[in-house]
Parts: C-alpha cells; sequence; structure tokens
C-alpha cells in the first residue's frame, strides 16, 4: 500500500535550520542530495537562521545546482525551534525529516526510510543512529534493541520504553498532516524538541520501527546542547508542557506516564551529569529536579534497583550534597559503558 501524498509533492522533506556550521554544512548536505534519488522525490528545505559565517552563501551556490533544494533566509536570528517551524511550514512532502546541519543521514538511508514508510505508513518512524565522536570513531545509540521485534506498527501503550530512545526530532520521521496536526509549536532556546517528540509519541496511532543506522549525530564543543549554559534550565519548562498535555486529557496508561516521569527524571540527571549547568547554578538545578519529583511522580511509582534508584531517592529527597559525592561514581559507570559500546 502506498503513501497518500499531495499531488505532485515528494515523500520526504529533509528540514535544515542552520547557523553557524560552515565547516559541516557541506558534508551534510552531500549526504542527503548525493544518495539516489527517491522514484517520489525528496526536497530539502535549508532555513539560513542569520548565519554569520559562510553558510549562506553555501546553500544559495547549492540550490542553483539543485532545485530540491530550496533556502529560506531569516533577516534576524530566531534559534532552531522557530527556523524548523518555518522550514515546516515551506514544506511540501507526504513526510518531514528534521535533520542538524552538522549531522549525517547515512547512506542508503532515504531509501530505506522511503521503503518502511510506503510498506506500514506511520505516524511516527523511529530511525536509529550512531554518535560521532569529536575526536573520531562512532558509538552505538543506547537502547538501540528497542527498535527490534517488530514487523509491522506499534502504539507507545504497546511499547512505552521506546521513551528511552533520545528525544530529538532527527531520530524520528513524521507524517506531516500528523504533526502539523498536533499543534505543539517548537519555541525559542534549547530542548525545545522534547515537548513535540513526547507528544508525537503519545498521540500517534501508527509507530514504525526501522532497526537500522540512518543518522550520524556529531558530538562537539561549541553546540547549543553541547555547552554550559543557563539556557538548559528550559529543560523544566518542556517537561512541564508535556506533563500538562498529559493532565489535559492526551489519552495515556498508566504505564505510559511512569515511563514519562522516569524518562524526565534520566534526562535531568544526564544534563548535570555531564556538567551542562554552570557550577553555581547546579545546587538550583537540583532543587528543581526535586520539585518536578514531587509534582509530577505518578500514583504507585516504585523506585528502580540499584544505584538509579539510590539516585531517585536523593533527588526525592533534594539531597544535593550526597547526590553530588555520588556523581563521580556514577560518571565513571557512564564513561564504562560508553567505552565497552565503542569498542563492539
Amino acid at each position: 500500500m502506498t503513501v497518500s501524498r499531495p499531488a505532485g509533492g515528494p515523500l520526504i522533506s529533509v528540514v535544515l535550520a542552520v547557523h553557524g556550521v560552515e565547516e559541516y554544512l557541506p558534508g551534510c548536505l552531500d549526504s542527503i542530495l548525493g544518495q539516489p534519488d527517491l522514484p517520489a522525490g525528496i526536497e530539502v528545505i535549508a532555513v539560513d537562521d542569520a548565519s554569520p559565517d559562510g553558510c549562506g552563501a553555501i546553500l544559495d551556490a547549492r540550490a542553483a545546482a539543485d532545485p530540491r533544494l530550496r533556502v529560506v533566509h531569516l533577516p534576524g536570528q530566531a534559534g532552531p525551534g522557530p527556523a524548523r517551524m518555518c522550514g515546516l511550514a515551506d514544506a511540501t512532502g507526504a513526510h518531514v525529516w528534521f535533520a542538524d546541519p552538522d549531522d549525517l543521514l547515512a547512506g542508503g538511508s532515504l531509501a530505506a526510510v522511503a521503503d518502511r514508510l510506503e510498506r506500514d505508513r506511520p505516524d511516527v518512524l523511529l530511525v536509529d543512529y550512531r554518535t560521532l565522536r569529536p575526536g573520531g570513531g562512532s558509538e552505538p545509540s543506547p537502547g538501540a534493541g528497542l527498535l527490534t521485534g517488530t514487523g509491522g506498527v506499534v502504539t507507545l501503550a504497546d511499547r512505552p520504553a521506546l521513551l528511552d530512545r533520545t528525544m530529538t526530532l532527527w531520530s524520528k520521521v513524521f507524517r506531516r498532516p500528523f504533526l502539523t496536526g498536533l499543534g505543539v509549536p517548537l519555541r525559542p532556546g534549547i530542548h525545545e524538541d522534547v515537548p513535540l517528540s513526547v507528544t508525537a509519541l503519545l498521540t500517534a496511532e501508527r509507530i514504525a520501527l526501522l532497526d537500522r543506522v540512518c543518522y550520524f549525530y556529531r558530538r562537539r564543543a561549541g553546540s547549543f546542547l553541547g555547552t554550559a549554559s543557563m539556557g538548559h534550565f528550559d529543560i523544566f519548562t518542556s517537561y512541564g508542557q508535556v506533563f500538562a498535555a498529559l493532565d489535559g486529557g492526551t489519552a495515556a496508561c498508566p504505564a505510559v506516564r511512569a515511563a514519562v516521569f522516569a524518562r524526565m527524571l534520566e534526562h535531568y540527571s544526564s544534563i548535570l551529569a555531564n556538567g551542562l549547568v554552570p557550577r553555581s547554578a547546579r545546587r538550583r538545578f537540583f532543587a528543581m529536579m526535586a520539585a518536578d519529583f514531587r509534582r509530577y511522580q505518578p500514583p504507585g511509582y516504585r523506585r528502580p534497583p540499584g544505584l538509579r534508584g539510590l539516585k531517585t531517592s536523593l533527588i526525592c529527597h533534594d539531597a544535593y550534597r550526597a547526590y553530588a559525592l555520588l556523581a563521580p561514581v556514577n560518571n565513571a559507570r557512564v564513561m564504562a559503558r560508553r567505552a565497552l559500546a565503542g569498542a563492539g
């Protein structure tokens, strides 16, 4: 069965919000436009978010040579969320894939994604990825096994653990009418993709899983998400939006609500553990973690076993000193896991 598309429209619109990535942008464009064209076609909507370097000129030159690329130049920097919304508004494809312009699509990924879209007709397609390390090499995505074991579509109620996957937009391909119908805007700031990612998974009646590496995420210093700043406090607003949607009537079984809560705690903990909060603000960040624990804890919640359960207990009791003492142990465990994953 084929996917219904607008007359003459492509199957996939790839949307890029571009700012300050002159070094990486040509490689990103090559990884998309250099793949064999799909029978149903693709388009790339690149939004130049008032980039201060040569990104605008790179995009214009490439668009002049390839009609599949359209460029929108914003008069002032809006941020990745509003820039993506601008690209979405200009998209005509049946499906939308947001990509970051310093990352890469894997070879053959467009054909593999197109095949799964045509076969399963999902609202949301989850794809696998690998993380490119700053010093070279790559490592597999956490929880890649969650994408295996199904030959068809699922819902989040079927597999709440899918919330353990990354909350990024680039790890998902959305059916465009479904996405725009959610009415969840991408606001300015960082962590803006969390409310849209979670709401899409909560709402989707058809989620398809593609157990294939389709994307290479570049972990690099200087990126919005990789830089310590007060902007990381935006994560509390993002999960506040998610729980407001749950409390406002978004259908979610107890297992799904518990999974959202657990994902929230893990996300907060990861931001703090990775040193992304300025040192002077870490105590306040932790206090807000504890407040959200008490605010959103689902009925009958049971803490996980082992070290994670201990961390959860410390968050619950706002025990920052003890949590900070535990951090080196946890960081060593995370680094060891990453080293093992990279060796595999």
